[in-house]
């Protein structure tokens, strides 16, 4: 597949266009949810997701080995802060990477200068928030990259340090970016920085047992080990059929635990005044969709013996239109999220 190159001498205009068209192509998710932000929010909301998806295209890349990732990572984040040509590392990461990455991820990366030109336009407020972020995720990244080959990690203390690395630095990123914006968000910065990190770790491990088959056949597993070995079963031993009770006994913590970082990620999200209505919808509908994930993982019992599942197409604009008319009730809202986060 032939990749777009980099439009040479293009406008600001032109990059936010750019920005805005492949943001639809590499996440469904988050198409549909930053562009409920309010304008002047969502094209730095977009550009830091870009920024990270450039990052876990790095990580993802099947092809090249630890080191040469940590290279790269290392360059990457060299060129958001400008210590090194972003056109340059985008060239160079572009000829790395193989048809194992997705075309419209390849894009991406060989556009890079255009996603870093749109960040140096922020103000230096917005800039150390993306930059701080980025740095912490490709330091976790290179540390853990290791870690989560074969057997996965220690235990649900070093599951949270990675899962802090590269989705609860995420959301501090966004209460930062969401305070810089909002004056009346700002008042409850304390509180909104100290329950970030849970709401991302939440969506997080909320991903890592939905991928677990699929990151499994790639060689990977970031569950942790200590919560299977304590009913007797080794990670070592995962296979895509039917592990056995011991295996079910500890899969069922890890789903309690995320169940509990969700329900910590909505007391995040009420956090945000009602003004903010735009800021509480994005939120809410990534947190709703994460929830309605779980939900099918706990109930679909073909899941446990390695058989992944879709979300049914529909559920997401329907859940977007019922999150559009409760955004500013925090009662209706807990009711909702009390039905998704149930306990079967």
């Amino acid at each position: 597949m032939q990749v777009e190159s980099p439009a040479t001498g293009a406008t600001p205009e032109a990059d936010l266009a750019f920005q805005a068209e492949i943001l639809q192509q590499v996440s469904r998710t988050y198409a549909l949810t930053i562009p409920r932000l309010p304008p002047g929010l969502r094209e730095v909301i977009a550009n830091a997701y870009l920024l990270c998806r450039i990052a876990d295209t790095i990580e993802d890349e099947p092809l090249l080995d630890f080191a040469r990732k940590e290279i790269l990572l290392r360059r990457f984040t060299d060129a958001l802060s400008g210590r090194a040509d972003a056109d340059a590392f985008a060239a160079k990461l572009s000829r790395l990477l193989s048809n194992g990455t997705s075309g419209s991820e390849r894009k991406l990366a060989a556009n890079t200068g255009r996603i870093v030109r749109i960040t140096r336009g922020f103000s230096p407020a917005r800039r150390r928030a993306i930059e701080r972020c980025l740095g912490i995720m490709a330091q976790g990244m290179v540390e853990y990259q290791r870690k989560g080959a074969g057997e996965g990690l220690r235990d649900m203390a070093e599951l949270d340090r990675y899962s802090y690395c590269v989705a609860g630095v995420v959301a501090e990123m966004l209460a930062e970016l969401f305070c810089e914006h909002s004056p009346a968000t700002a008042a409850a910065r304390g509180n909104l920085m100290a329950l970030a990190p849970v709401y991302g770790q939440g969506l997080q491990l909320t991903n890592i047992l939905k991928d677990i088959w699929s990151d499994l056949d790639k060689g990977i597993c970031w569950l942790p080990r200590e919560p299977f070995l304590n009913k007797g079963f080794k990670l070592a031993e995962l296979r895509p059929a039917d592990n056995g009770p011991d295996f079910d006994a500890g899969f069922d913590e890890l789903v309690a635990a995320a169940r509990q970082h969700l329900r910590q990620g909505l007391n995040f999200i009420l956090l945000i005044p009602r003004r903010e209505r735009g800021i509480r919808r994005h939120l809410l509908l990534t947190l709703g969709m994460a929830a309605m994930t779980l939900r099918r993982i706990q109930l679909a019992k073909d899941f446990r013996a390695g058989r992944d599942f879709f979300q049914p197409k529909r559920a997401a604009p329907a859940f977007a239109a019922a999150i559009d008319l409760l955004a500013q009730s925090n009662l209706l809202l807990r009711g909702l999220f009390r039905v998704l986060l149930r306990n079967e």
